[in-house]
């Protein structure tokens, strides 16, 4: 230290910044399908049998015979059938970002000094 003292003086600066940053997405998927089905179905049999015989034998030794004899058979068989379907999709996305900067600056100044002596004889000039 001289007999002066010292003093200094000067500035400083600083800066802040600040970052944020956020994103996302969103995805829906939605699917809907039905199937309708109707069946039916019928069936009809019919089935009959008749006989008839006659046999005669007269006094005079003559002979009849007669036989008719009828078959009848009926078969039958309906189906019916009905299929429908459909069905729908749907997607959708979405994203998003976002990106906030937040930038402070500050100055500032200061001054600082000693004492300065006059050779021993007291303070001449103080500050601080």
């Amino acid at each position: 230290m001289s007999e002066y003292g010292e003093f200094e003086t000067g500035a400083e600066s600083g800066e802040i910044e600040q970052l944020h940053t956020e994103a996302g997405s969103e995805q829906d998927y939605q699917s809907d399908f039905g199937v309708y089905s109707q069946d039916s179905a019928s069936a009809e049999s019919t089935d009959f049998e008749t006989g008839k015989h006659i046999e005669y034998e007269g006094a005079d030794g003559s002979r009849y015979e007669s036989t008719d004899y009828t078959s009848y058979s009926h078969d039958e068989a309906e189906t019916n059938s009905v299929f429908a379907a459909e069905g729908s999709e749907q997607y959708s996305a979405s994203e998003f970002s976002s990106l906030d900067a937040l930038r402070a600056q500050f100055d500032s100044a200061f001054a600082e000094g000693t004492q300065i002596t006059d050779g021993g004889h007291g303070p001449a000039i103080a500050g601080h």
